[in-house]
């Protein structure tokens, strides 16, 4: 844990700032439908439940996906990066050209913007994880092609 020095002044002093009035949004879990992700971008079933879309108040999206055995996405990329936080399972994920690394529940990935990568489940475990991205100009990324077998073997 970082020690409270270690954390930069402007942070701790926006505790204290005022906040102007606005409307607290409250989606209910009921109002969201999953789906399974398109053959186009997933190789195996990864269920894609969205939790929030860019709106008149954000370019943000952030979707709770999980993944059963051997399912992961395609080779793709985020214009702005991408935060993935590990919610249960185990998984992988890789950038192009970098080594495959074990990610399990409670971890939290960032991918820089423009980075071709992928991730999923283990081979033996299915892995949940929530992706959080922003929109640029109306886009949320590339999507590449699928992942061999083998790039996801790592042989």
């Amino acid at each position: 844990m970082k020690s409270r020095s270690a954390i930069p002044a402007f942070l701790l002093a926006l505790c204290c700032l005022p906040l102007q009035a606005q409307d607290i949004q409250v989606t209910s879990v009921e109002d969201r439908t999953a789906a399974r992700g398109p053959e186009t971008a997933y190789t195996g079933v990864g269920i894609a439940e969205f939790m929030f879309l860019p709106d008149d108040n954000s370019d943000l999206a952030g979707a709770r996906i999980t993944f059963e055995p051997g399912s992961r996405t395609s080779w793709h990329s985020h214009l702005a990066g991408q935060y993935l936080i590990i919610t249960s399972g185990m998984g992988w994920v890789q950038a192009r050209g970098e080594v495959k690394r074990l990610v399990k529940a409670g971890d939290v990935v960032w991918t820089p913007p423009g980075v071709f990568h992928w991730h999923g489940a283990t081979t033996e475990q299915t892995m949940t994880h929530i992706a959080v991205w922003q929109f640029v100009d109306g886009s949320g990324g590339e999507f590449g092609p699928l992942v061999t077998d083998a790039e996801y073997l790592g042989e």
